[in-house]
């Protein structure tokens, strides 16, 4: 198990766009009975109602949802690039009918309840705090639903109050 030490929020080192949206991230919930991960490059960091924040979408269909919905904590985990292969088999493999962290090559391991993989580099401990969902009827740009809802598969917007940042 790898040691890993706060890091002050104003200390964080991360580019968002590169982090979430080029290298991914790995949401993990659930508990120590039964947890799953997932591959999520969508969402941002930033400060919503008095709060450092994440956001991430997650779509209707998926497994990791129902750990999220039951659920009130949740990680956001960061890895390195030698993990690619990692992050690409949790964001498209189900973990409802396998251990998809062992199945990827990965440890679950947790702080405070809170379920990450051991393997991170960065990790985001976080408390849910809203749960959004995304319809159609919302889209001001038309195109939004042709090109990612053709399934019409929504996402939920989950935003997550970041308790804790981590770091090895």
């Amino acid at each position: 198990m790898n040691t890993f030490q706060p890091c002050p929020m104003d200390q964080l080192e991360m580019n968002p766009f590169t982090k979430i949206g080029k290298e991914w991230a790995l949401v993990s919930a659930g508990n120590a009975d039964k947890c799953n991960t997932m591959t999520v490059s969508w969402g941002g960091v930033g400060v919503l109602w008095g709060k450092n924040v994440v956001y991430i979408f997650i779509r209707d269909s998926r497994y990791t949802k129902e750990f999220l919905d039951n659920g009130e904590l949740f990680s956001l985990s960061f890895l390195g690039e030698e993990y690619r292969g990692a992050l690409n088999y949790c964001g498209s493999h189900s973990g409802r009918n396998e251990d998809k962290f062992a199945a990827a090559g990965l440890s679950p391991a947790f702080r405070n309840n809170i379920p990450y993989p051991d393997e991170a580099n960065l990790v985001l401990l976080c408390r849910k705090m809203a749960v959004v969902p995304i319809s159609e009827d919302t889209f001001t740009d038309p195109e939004i639903a042709s090109r990612w809802y053709t399934d019409h598969d929504m996402h939920n917007m989950y935003v997550g109050e970041i308790l804790e940042a981590v770091t090895r």
